[in-house]
């Protein structure tokens, strides 16, 4: 039983404990609307669907010679006479220099000689073997044998005409090797002897080319395109490039050749593209800059990069199920201005969150509001 001396405490006390208790209510009251005002937030999401990726990316390329050779000597003599030096531009066919040899032109002597000697016998031989024939239509003159031994022997000596007609060319065919032309039009780039030098084979005489020759008029350009990008080119697609020489200037050339298979060390496809260069403004070796477009066949989904979520545990994109939120794992592919391939378990129509971040956990409750 409370006494009167403690009656005076309880009351306050149960009004100090029913406040109390009422402002509890209140507090998990309000914590319960912010709660459902949380859950309820709105996000902006788009419809799922395949679209194509156009985008360029830059890569460095080289420009070469169209075509380009080292002239040799090809027998040991010596140099006569220089008709061309570095910078000269020679048409194909053009003598660029004399060799001087004087041994060729006695080998060359004797096998004249030889020659005649041979086509003289040969010649006799023949006579003599007409003759007995004219003389074999008389029945009893001249013995079947005899008549087989005349046509045995000018067979033979024109064997040996014929031998001697085919040394007396090789040594011609050499001779004609001490003047040497320009297999094609272009510009002589390096010289390397002089009137007077010894010159022969490469190793035996000449360690270096006489003449550096190169096409100018036409240029390649080569670029090694990564795997990624491999298929990307085909032949006569356009690509522009930029080279220091000239900058703000851009050039423009189209794919020729493409090599159709990956380099080992670098996993990379050869591709040339023929470069007109009339002017002359071009020159081989020059490091170009070179822009090439990428266009994908529009097989795959296509979304805006700020829907990709990149996160420690890997890269998705989060897409609403139920009015859940779920995240779907995804690899990505190319990108094009602010749209980007991705590759996963998705399928045309599904509704993805536009923009993401980690605050959207998986399997959280959401709304979506779908724009275009």
């Amino acid at each position: 039983m409370i006494t009167t001396r403690y009656r005076k405490f309880a009351i306050p006390l149960c009004i100090v404990v029913g406040l109390a208790l009422q402002s509890c209510k209140s507090e998990g009251k309000k914590m319960d609307e912010n709660n459902s005002e949380t859950a309820v937030l709105t996000h902006q999401g788009f419809l799922l669907k395949k679209g194509e990726v156009s985008s360029t990316f830059r890569i460095p390329g080289e420009l070469i010679a169209n075509q380009q050779v080292d002239l040799y000597a090809k027998v040991s003599s010596f140099v006569d006479k220089l008709l061309v030096d570095v910078g000269s531009e020679v048409k194909q066919g053009q003598l660029l220099v004399t060799l001087e040899a004087p041994e060729i032109s006695s080998q060359l002597a004797g096998a004249e000689s030889r020659l005649k000697s041979f086509e003289a016998v040969y010649l006799a031989s023949k006579a003599h073997y007409d003759r007995l024939v004219k003389t074999s239509k008389t029945p009893g003159t001249i013995s079947q044998n005899d008549l087989d031994m005349a046509f045995a022997n000018e067979q033979s000596d024109m064997a040996k005409w014929e031998s001697a007609k085919a040394a007396f060319r090789e040594i011609a065919d050499t001779k004609n090797y001490l003047e040497i032309r320009a297999p094609f039009s272009g510009v002589i780039t390096s010289r390397n002897v002089s009137p007077g030098a010894y010159v022969g084979p490469s190793g035996r005489g000449s360690e270096m080319p006489l003449f550096t020759l190169l096409e100018q008029k036409k240029l390649r350009l080569v670029v090694n395109v990564p795997e990624l990008y491999a298929a990307s080119l085909n032949k006569s697609d356009s690509v522009e490039f930029t080279v220091r020489s000239f900058p703000g200037k851009i050039f423009s050339a189209e794919v020729s050749r493409l090599a159709g298979a990956l380099d080992d060390r670098l996993r990379s496809e050869r591709v040339e593209m023929d470069v007109d260069n009339t002017e002359g403004e071009l020159l081989p070796k020059m490091v170009a800059d070179v822009t090439i477009p990428v266009n994908t066949n529009g097989s795959s989904f296509a979304v805006p990069q700020s829907a990709i979520l990149n996160s420690t545990l890997g890269m998705f994109v989060i897409k609403v199920e139920n009015d859940s939120s779920v995240w779907v794992p995804v690899s990505v592919g190319r990108s094009g201005g602010n749209i980007t391939e991705v590759f996963g378990e998705l399928t045309d129509g599904d509704v993805l969150l536009k923009s993401v971040s980690e605050e959207i956990r998986d399997k959280a409750p959401i709304k979506v509001e779908i724009t275009e």
